[in-house]
């Protein structure tokens, strides 16, 4: 009986997870069509205010879907040992918004686009009139 082993560098590159849009590795996470990494050390990175860092960023990013995003972060803050709290729940609903009808799997519209104020109405355009002097 022939045994094979994966040599380091193949046992590295291999995915510790992966779904539709992203791919686990040991050094982050990678978004299998663009490319785009998530560092392993930045995972938990959050803004002043306790909100983490990568669900308010990627929601502003067309081609990301929020499940397979939420769904691959869960994945790779489990692999890492990092715990999820409170404020990553909000995280992601301050992100990527709430489900506005439809059953299209990432139908979420982000909570900016359903609160963004609108232009003012156009002003009704005055009539220039010419100045007339005044008659002594």
């Amino acid at each position: 009986m022939v045994t094979t082993r994966l040599d380091d560098d193949a046992a590295k590159a291999a995915p510790l997870f992966e779904n539709r849009d992203w791919r686990l590795h040991a050094d982050g996470l990678e978004h299998r069509d663009t490319g785009y990494f998530i560092d392993r050390d930045t995972l938990n990175a959050r803004r002043p205010d306790g909100h983490w860092e990568w669900p308010l960023h990627l929601s502003e990013k067309s081609w990301c879907g929020v499940r397979s995003f939420r769904e691959a972060f869960i994945a790779a803050l489990d692999a890492f040992g990092i715990a999820p709290d409170r404020k990553l729940t909000l995280s992601f609903a301050l992100g990527f918004g709430t489900r506005v009808g439809g059953a299209a799997p990432d139908a979420f519209v982000p909570l900016a686009d359903l609160v963004r104020p609108r232009a003012p109405a156009p002003r009704a355009a005055f009539a220039v009139r010419p100045l007339v002097a005044a008659r002594a």
